[in-house]
């Protein structure tokens, strides 16, 4: 959400930095809707000071038996009361519709975030790790993995397309894996949290799903919509509230199952488990105060790296450009693993700041140390620590053997229950 101070001050600057993200400018508009509602509310409190003047005139006029001037003031009064819920409806309306239109409205992008139209004008930034070299044909997972355990047409039968059922250790190696980054992003200093799968309009709205994308997501017969991403619960933990300026940066986790509709993305991704309506991931989000935010943000995207360097999987950052950032993003870092069957890198986390966007849409606020009285927004963060599915891929495809077989990455051998690798029924 954007302040619509800001935007009276600097118009002009407000509709270039919309343009950069790729959106139509909008300053007039909002202006023009900001203007009428300042009218409305001036004559709304003229007419409330006038009723009010007016009907104590009309005690003073009524003990001087002045019953002239009584009449006259009792006829304004009776129509300034007529008059008034016509302005509070009016005025409810076009701030309805002021907000609604700031709310459709993307974040800013950071001064640093490179112009451009799409995600070939990404920017990578460094890469790490070797691309493994076979010495057969690498295979996709989904070309191999099935007598590993790996089960699509089971899941169809129960539930359609982009939904997969995983048994024994394929079953345990992903499970390995949230438990694996979960005990690694604790360590680095996240707060392990289990958050509501279920959350109200309020929480989407916060975090920038709703209204823009309610096509992507999943709605409950009861108006509560299931998360497509933890970021949803962890972040409005702290809506409507005032902070401590001491409680900052706020670092939580959390290893959920996500839903996402994917409607946005019909025909990509229809093979395998990259794309699917229900799957893992952990999520890190931080709170932090406005002079922490870029700090937090360069940590945030070091403790996804690290999961990615300690199971030697080889991988690129990328600072996304204007047009290929998130919503809600001002700046974005997206982190892409290799993958062999592909013989390309894929994306398996994104690592946003997001300002004060969120919080704006949250009333999620600090006090700054020594304050007793003024408040600030915080800004909020949010990242994969990673997508648990998608590292499967990745672990899949880079340990894969000739024979079908997958050897299991060391660190995750303390997770595995003894068994080094995956054999083939």
């Amino acid at each position: 959400m954007h302040d619509i101070r800001l935007i009276r001050e600097n118009p002009a600057a407000f509709d270039a930095a919309l343009v950069r993200r790729g959106a139509t400018a909008a300053a007039d508009t909002l202006l023009a809707l900001d203007e009428r509602r300042r009218a409305v509310a001036t004559e709304l409190q003229t007419a409330q000071t006038r009723r009010n003047e007016a009907s104590k005139a009309i005690g003073q006029a009524k003990a001087q038996k002045d019953e002239a001037t009584a009449s006259s003031l009792m006829a304004e009064v009776a129509a300034l009361k007529e008059r008034m819920p016509a302005l509070e409806t009016e005025g409810a309306e076009i701030d309805a519709q002021l907000t609604a239109a700031l709310a459709a409205l993307p974040n800013l992008a950071a001064d640093d975030v490179p112009d451009g139209a799409d995600e070939q004008d990404n920017v990578e930034q460094r890469s790490w790790g070797d691309i493994p070299a076979f010495a057969f044909e690498a295979k996709e997972h989904a070309d191999f993995a099935g007598p590993l355990g790996l089960d699509f047409e089971s899941a169809a039968a129960i539930s359609g397309a982009r939904f997969a059922v995983l048994k024994g250790g394929i079953a345990r190696l992903q499970r390995a894996l949230g438990a694996f980054m979960l005990d690694r992003q604790t360590e680095a200093g996240f707060t392990e949290v289990v958050p509501p799968l279920l959350v109200r309009d309020d929480a989407m709205f916060g975090t920038g799903q709703l209204p823009k994308f309610a096509e992507d997501l999943f709605r409950t017969t009861d108006g509560r919509w299931l998360i497509p991403t933890a970021e949803v619960s962890l972040t409005n933990l702290v809506r409507e509230q005032i902070l401590g300026e001491a409680a900052l940066p706020m670092k939580l986790t959390a290893l959920t199952q996500c839903f996402r509709s994917e409607a946005g993305a019909a025909g990509r991704d229809t093979r395998g488990l990259i794309r699917q309506h229900q799957f893992e991931k952990v999520e890190l989000v931080a709170i932090a105060t406005p002079e922490q935010s870029e700090a937090v943000h360069e940590e945030m995207t070091r403790a996804a790296e690290a999961i990615l360097e300690a199971l030697a999987l080889p991988y690129r950052r990328v600072l996304l450009c204007t047009g290929d950032m998130g919503f809600s993003a001002r700046k974005t870092y997206d982190l892409e693993v290799w993958l062999p069957g592909q013989a390309r890198y894929r994306e398996i986390s994104s690592i946003s700041n997001c300002g004060e966007f969120q919080a704006r849409r949250m009333n999620a606020r600090f006090r700054p140390a020594g304050e007793s009285k003024g408040t600030r927004f915080v800004h909020t963060l949010n990242g994969s620590g990673l997508a648990v599915g998608r590292t499967l891929v990745a672990v899949l495809e880079n340990y894969q053997q000739a024979d079908g077989s997958v050897r299991i990455p060391e660190a995750l051998l303390p997770y595995m229950g003894g068994i080094t690798e995956l054999r083939p029924a």
